[in-house]
Parts: C-alpha cells; structure tokens; sequence
C-alpha cells in the first residue's frame, strides 16, 4: 500500500524552531489560551472583562487578554492564562467554546516584516480592517498586531504547511527577491 504520509510536511519541533532571515524572525507562540465567542459581544465584554470589539486585520492589541474580531458577532479572546468564564452558551446571549488546541499560533517581529506581510496577503497592512480573519498565504488565518510583533493563529493541521511557506517566504526577502 502506498504511503500518502511522504506527502506531507513533517512538523518541526515547535518549541525550538525558529525561522531567521535579515530583518525578520518567526516563531511559534505556545500555552496561549484560545476563546472562540459567539453571539452578544457586548455582554461578553460585561462578563469576561475582555474587550468585546476585538481588533480587525493588522489591528494592535496590547496587554495579556485581547480580542480580533472575526465576524459582526464573532470574536477569537486570547489570554495569558485561563480566562474564568465558563464554556459554552451563557443566558447573557454569548456562547464560548476553548480552541487552543485547535489553533497553533506563530509571531513575526523584525523590520522586513511589511514584505513578508506583502508575501502573504494582498491587503494593505498600515490599514486596519474590520476583521482579523482573512488569507494568508492561501489559508484561513486571524492576523494582527500584538505591541511590535504580527501574529497569525491558523489550524493546527495546517500550521506545518504555513511553516514551510514562511521559510520560503524568508528565503526570498534575505535575497532581496520581488519574486
């Protein structure tokens, strides 16, 4: 039988991998908790203490717990630490449902992070969308600021796909590639 796993990119022990080129640095970002909200924002914000707003597409956020907005009454809340809300639907008119393992987040940081933007998406990153849910290098990602750096949380099932596009992508940017 033949095997389809040759396929496949093999994963990179993601607790040590790190992606350099001049100008850019990319690594994944671990033990981050994972919220997907659902339904009334605002009395999740009155609930959680998390802002309901949520950042769009290259939107800055600051701090340990922040939203990005995926949709009119979506929003993925990330923290630092477990957030003491309960899963699931809440009276209020919100449901909660925890991602983190479901979601593999990295980080870029670095000057040449505009052209690796570039490389990723067609949208103008020096303007904010509404939505942080967007393409990024052919996939569905939530992308935006957090202080100085771009973070990206894809599916974990695709995130050694993404991996390997990133090298890529730094690869050409080191060259000075417009390609």
């Amino acid at each position: 039988m033949r095997d389809l796993a040759e396929k496949w990119s093999v994963a990179p022990d993601w607790q040590s991998a790190v992606i350099t080129a001049p100008g850019l640095v990319v690594r994944t970002i671990s033990d981050l908790n994972q919220l997907l909200v659902s339904g009334d924002l605002d009395a999740w914000a009155r609930v959680s203490g998390v802002d309901g707003t949520g950042v769009g597409a290259f939107g800055a956020t600051q701090g340990h717990r922040y939203a990005a907005r995926l949709a009119r009454d979506r929003l993925l809340a990330v923290s630092n630490s477990p957030l003491a809300i309960a899963k699931g639907w809440h009276a209020e008119g919100f449901a909660v449902t925890e991602i983190s393992a479901g979601l593999h987040v990295f980080e870029a940081e670095d000057p040449a992070l505009n052209a690796f933007i570039a490389r990723g998406t067609t949208l103008d990153p020096s303007q904010a969308s509404a939505s942080a849910a967007l393409s990024f290098a052919g996939i569905s990602a939530v992308v935006y600021r957090h202080q100085d750096r771009l973070r990206i949380h894809v599916d974990r099932g695709l995130a050694a796909y993404l991996w390997t596009w990133m090298e890529q992508a730094a690869g050409h940017i080191a060259a000075g590639s417009s390609n």
